[in-house]
C-alpha cells in the first residue's frame, strides 16, 4: 500500500532542494528557456505553484482546474514574475498542499484529477513528488535525471511502464537496467522488444525527457511512446 505520509515527507525534501537551487538564479535567468518546449523557467515555476493549489482542490473534493484553458492562462500570467515572487509562490503553495494533506481523511478514497483521470487519494503525494522532481530537471539548472533519488526513479519507471501497459500503439516491450525488469505496451505476441539502459535513461525515455539514444534495443526499433 502507498505510504502517503512518507511520500509527503519526500515532497517536502524535493521542494526544498528545488527552492535552494532556484534561489541561485536571477531575474534574467527566470525568463530564459527551460528544457520544456515553449516554456521559460518562469513557466515551470508558475506551473509548480499552480499544480500545488490544484492538488489542494483534488484533496478537498473540488475540480483540479476550472478548465484546461484556465490552467494554461494562469501559468502564462504568472510566468513573467521576478524570482523572489516565484520562489515565494512555490513555497507558499507547497505549504498549502501540506496543510491540506495534514487534515485527517480517508486516504483510500478515490479522487479525480485532470481529464477525468481517477486515483486513490493516497497516490496524490507521489504524483506531486513526480511534478517537483521532473520539473526540477526541466529547469536546466544542474539537476539531472541521474541526481534523482533511486527510490523515486524506480517508482516512476513502475508508474510509467504501467501507464503505457496495454496501449495499442506501443509494442510489447521489456525494459531492464540489467538487474530489474519491467513490461509495458501491448500484450505479448511474439518476441517483442527489449530496451536496456540505466535507470536514468529508461526514465528519461518513458517520461519524454530523453530521446532514447542512450538505450540499447533488441527485437526491433525503439518504440515511439504517446505523449503523457
Amino acid at each position: 500500500m502507498t505510504d502517503h505520509a512518507r511520500d509527503l515527507a519526500s515532497v517536502r525534501e524535493a521542494t526544498e532542494r528545488l527552492l535552494t537551487a532556484a534561489a541561485k538564479l536571477d531575474n534574467a535567468a527566470v525568463t530564459e528557456p527551460s528544457r520544456l518546449p515553449g516554456w521559460s523557467r518562469g513557466h515551470v515555476l508558475a506551473h509548480l505553484a499552480r499544480n500545488a493549489d490544484a492538488l489542494v482542490n483534488v484533496l478537498e473534493g473540488r475540480p483540479m482546474y476550472v478548465s484546461a484553458d484556465a490552467r494554461d492562462a494562469d501559468i502564462d500570467r504568472d510566468a513573467p514574475r521576478p524570482l523572489d515572487v516565484q520562489l515565494a509562490d512555490v513555497r507558499e503553495s507547497a505549504a498549502r498542499l501540506q496543510e491540506a494533506a495534514d487534515v485527517p481523511a480517508d486516504w483510500s478514497r478515490t479522487v479525480e484529477l485532470r481529464n477525468g483521470v481517477t486515483d486513490a487519494a493516497s497516490r496524490v503525494p507521489f504524483r506531486r513528488w513526480v511534478e517537483v522532481e521532473l520539473h526540477h530537471v526541466d529547469l536546466g539548472i544542474g539537476y539531472e535525471l541521474e541526481d534523482l533519488p533511486a527510490e523515486f526513479t524506480d517508482r516512476e519507471i513502475d508508474f510509467l511502464a504501467d501507464r503505457f501497459s496495454g496501449h495499442p500503439d506501443v509494442p510489447h516491450t521489456r525494459l531492464t537496467d540489467g538487474t530489474r525488469a519491467w513490461s509495458t505496451g501491448r500484450a505479448p505476441s511474439g518476441g517483442g522488444v527489449t530496451v536496456t539502459g540505466s535507470p536514468a535513461d529508461l526514465l528519461g525515455w518513458l517520461a519524454g525527457r530523453r530521446d532514447g539514444s542512450g538505450l540499447a534495443v533488441e527485437g526491433g526499433p525503439l518504440p515511439s511512446l504517446p505523449p503523457l
